[in-house]
């Protein structure tokens, strides 16, 4: 993965304050979800992490208070398009933004058809990570 960010600056208590919000990431790579934690944690949110898709979907029914998830799609168990299918039956207005590596022209409306609100590619950059995550965290 590409280490943007222990490259990049980043004045993320100027612009991103998710205090009292709770996210959840579901990724299965250690590094990946890492990376994306350390990232986030500066906006002062909540971070659960769940490793599998199935995972993702037991957390979701029990926690209502997650206000957003992050979705990598490649998941063992259960892909992120079923997760996202099965969440957004219970809970159809949690904002859902997918991460993948998959650059396919086709991907994006892969994950809007399972009901992801938006995408973003790996490797992920901290800036398009922290502004999606906002247009739907509030």
């Amino acid at each position: 993965m590409n280490n943007t960010f222990s490259r990049t600056t980043f004045d993320w208590n100027k612009k991103y304050n998710w205090e009292n919000k709770l996210i959840l990431i579901v990724e299965d790579i250690i590094p990946n979800y890492e990376f994306i934690k350390a990232a986030i944690s500066k906006t002062k949110a909540r971070i659960m992490w769940a490793k599998n898709g199935r995972l993702a979907v037991e957390m979701c029914k029990d926690n209502d208070d997650i206000n957003l998830i992050l979705m990598d799609i490649k998941l063992p168990e259960l892909d992120g398009y079923e997760a996202t299918r099965q969440i957004k039956a219970f809970r159809p207005n949690i904002p859902i933004i997918a991460q993948t590596a998959y650059v396919m022209t086709n991907e994006k409306g892969k994950v809007l058809q399972a009901g992801c609100d938006d995408l973003i590619t790996k490797p992920i950059q901290i800036n398009i990570l922290l502004s999606t995550v906002n247009k739907y965290i509030n």
